[in-house]
């Protein structure tokens, strides 16, 4: 691997700093504490900062040479609403709050390279570094957008990164097109006549509507989607009655629905509609229907991941750069892509074995109450953006 020295001599301090956020854990639009260091810090190194976009979002700007190039680079800030079970020194201090997805880990990779970055001025334009609120569940993304967050801050193409468990430490994926995808939901009210349940004649059973309507809703994904274009439809609750003897009057079914093209998504949703009303009729009942978009797929621009592979294979080297597998859950990240040219890719976070004595003894996955960020991922992220900056906008002319 080819690690900036400059990054490697910061990687105590900033994982240090990366320990202390994740002691204090902030959820969407709340990170009050974790914006206020960040902004701390960026001025401390020369950066124009401007706080308070999307609430709690923070803008650091630094401009070098003449060139009107710019770039910008995205971190997530946020943490989750979960209990973390681990009892080493920087575990949560707050209950029920927990950084189980490495945002901790990602603020702490993008402050080295901005530290850095500041100290060498090795490139020609402007560097953009976005410190993104609420990336779980909130759209700070969207919410930074609508707040004027291009418009303000011009950028030529914008990048993320994201930890990856499982994947070896030093090695990285990356791939052009959808990388993650859409994430929506869906409520259904199944409205019958209640009754006793020793009388089913005398009733309208939402329950038995509901069993049969979960079932019609795969025949989506097995018959009118186009089987490469990968898609889920999963129903995840269903809620009725408050007695065995008594048949309720209305079941309430929920669920997710994912898709990588915006294409299937509105297939998927037409068809939904089409279904319910006609399929509830027919047993005598009614139905409500509700379909939630959150965020669309996230789709990596062509040019913007060729030149993320070339600088990852020049950090972490070719054999440990690889082609990533698409999934099906969502980052938020896909609004800013909607907006701007880039590209989301990921790096290894291994397979938990950086954890010391007192984790919760559960695997190293995202989302999991015994995660931790991997802090020998600080200096291999923070070169990578160091080496994305100073290629993208090239070196100031001599």
């Amino acid at each position: 691997m080819k690690l900036d020295d400059l990054v490697i001599a910061g990687a105590p301090a900033m994982t240090a700093l990366r320990r202390d956020i994740h002691a204090h854990p902030e959820l969407g639009f709340e990170e009050t504490r974790t914006s206020a260091l960040v902004a701390e810090r960026l001025r401390a190194w020369g950066y124009e900062v401007t706080t308070g976009i999307a609430g709690t979002g923070v803008v650091g700007v630094l401009k070098n040479g003449s060139s009107p190039r710019s770039v910008g680079l995205r971190a997530d800030m946020d943490a989750l609403p979960m209990t973390e079970i681990n009892t080493f020194e920087h575990a949560s201090t707050v209950p029920g709050r927990m950084h189980g997805c490495g945002h901790d880990g990602h603020t702490a990779m993008l402050l080295s390279a901005a530290q850095v970055l500041a100290q060498t001025r090795r490139f020609d334009g402007t560097v953009n570094l976005v410190f993104q609120p609420a990336e779980e569940g909130g759209g700070g993304a969207r919410e930074m957008v609508r707040a004027g967050l291009f418009e303000r801050f011009p950028m030529d193409a914008i990048f993320g990164i994201h930890n990856w468990p499982g994947m070896a430490q030093g090695h990285a994926a990356v791939a052009t097109g959808p990388v993650m995808g859409s994430s929506n939901e869906f409520r259904l009210v199944v409205h019958g006549k209640g009754g006793h349940a020793a009388m089913p004649h005398t009733t309208v059973d939402p329950v038995l509507v509901a069993c049969q309507l979960v079932q019609a809703l795969q025949g989506i994904i097995t018959r009118n989607r186009e089987p490469s274009d990968s898609a889920v439809l999963s129903v995840t609750m269903i809620h009725a009655g408050e007695a065995t003897n008594v048949i309720p009057d209305h079941c309430v079914i929920e669920g997710t629905v994912r898709t990588f093209t915006l294409e299937a998504l509105d297939l998927i949703e037409q068809r939904m509609r089409d279904m319910v009303g006609p399929f509830c009729a027919a047993f005598g009942a009614s139905c409500e229907f509700r379909f939630d978009r959150n965020y669309p797929p996230t789709i990596n621009h062509a040019a913007e991941t060729d030149f993320v592979r070339g600088v990852l294979q020049d950090v972490c080297g070719a054999e440990q750069v690889h082609a990533f597998t698409p999934t099906l859950g969502a980052e938020d990240f896909s609004y800013f892509l909607l907006e701007k040219p880039g590209c989301y890719f990921v790096l290894g976070n291994g397979q938990g074995e950086h954890r010391p004595g007192g984790h919760g003894a559960g695997p190293c996955v995202l989302h999991n109450p015994s995660y931790d960020f991997n802090d020998a991922l600080i200096p291999i992220g923070g070169s990578v953006w160091v080496r994305l900056a100073e290629k993208y906008l090239g070196a100031v002319a001599t």
